[in-house]
């Protein structure tokens, strides 16, 4: 896999990267948010949670 830029916008570092290693295998997550936003990411995953409860979706327990 290659890094691509788009031309039109400037280069910028990811605002979170996360690794996450299964057995020989890391995988490199980068994310970015949004620039000039007001909502936190407590903000954004309180969206999530109220959505799936409104959905009815229940978690799966395995223990």
């Amino acid at each position: 896999m290659t890094d691509t830029t788009k031309k039109d916008r400037p280069t910028r570092r990811p605002d979170c990267v996360t690794e996450v290693r299964r057995g020989n295998t890391v995988l490199v997550v980068s994310g970015y948010f949004k620039q000039g936003t007001t909502a936190t990411a407590a903000d954004k995953m309180m969206k999530v949670l109220e959505a799936e409860s409104a959905a009815g979706h229940k978690p799966v327990y395995t223990a």
